[in-house]
């Protein structure tokens, strides 16, 4: 779990759209939600009852892509 910050809502939402085009083209959704200009991230794969390749991937391009 992670929270990214940014300066306002519009980076919020830019991130998370950002984000949303890679998890849809690896098929792989994160739990998450915005509050103004905090999205907070729960990654998890539920069938596997934990962590796989595909969270850390995804970990990988969210922290790309705030850093």
């Amino acid at each position: 779990a992670r929270s990214f910050t940014f300066s306002d809502f519009s980076e919020a939402f830019a991130f998370m759209t950002r984000v949303a085009l890679v998890a849809e083209k690896i098929d792989h959704h994160p739990d998450w939600s915005n509050v103004y200009k905090t999205v907070n991230v729960t990654l998890n794969t539920h069938d596997a009852g934990g962590l796989t390749a595909l969270d850390f991937e995804l970990a990988r391009t969210m922290n790309r892509y705030f850093g």
